[in-house]
């Protein structure tokens, strides 16, 4: 008995369909799904998102967000989806390097929120970087 899958960012639906099962990476590691689990609602870290579709595993970089798993279904609401052929290496390090410049710097005062969006800015962006030379090798 599969499981219905939805993951939805801000900007669109990157999956809708059926699979045999989800890990997510959640706020105290990594949670595997499969049918007829426990209703739960979490919250999902920056990390690698895996789901079996069709017999083949597809896997994703994710910010972070929230699931929501019920017997039949999982939702994945996250600000970032992205597969690895979406993920430029390059852009993605000199993201991490400009936002580690920033919040080093000492001309900058940042405020508690510019430190946490910079801070999930390295997460995402590092959590793609992972992804993408994973599948590199």
């Amino acid at each position: 008995m599969p499981l219905q899958l939805d993951i939805v960012t801000p900007e669109k639906k990157v999956f809708s369909d059926m699979v045999d099962n989800v890990y997510l990476p959640g706020a105290d590691g990594e949670m595997g799904i499969l049918p007829q689990h426990a209703g739960l609602v979490t919250a999902l870290q920056p990390g690698e998102m895996r789901y079996l579709h069709h017999g083949q595993v597809v896997t994703l970089a994710i910010g972070s967000g929230f699931a929501e798993v019920t017997q039949q279904k999982v939702t994945v609401l996250t600000d970032m989806a992205l597969g690895e052929g979406e993920i430029d290496e390059s852009t993605t390090e000199d993201a991490i390097q400009r936002a580690q410049e920033k919040l080093a710097s000492p001309e900058h005062s940042l405020d508690a929120e510019e430190v946490a969006y910079l801070q999930g800015i390295i997460a995402q962006s590092s959590a793609a970087l992972h992804l993408k030379r994973k599948f590199k090798r």
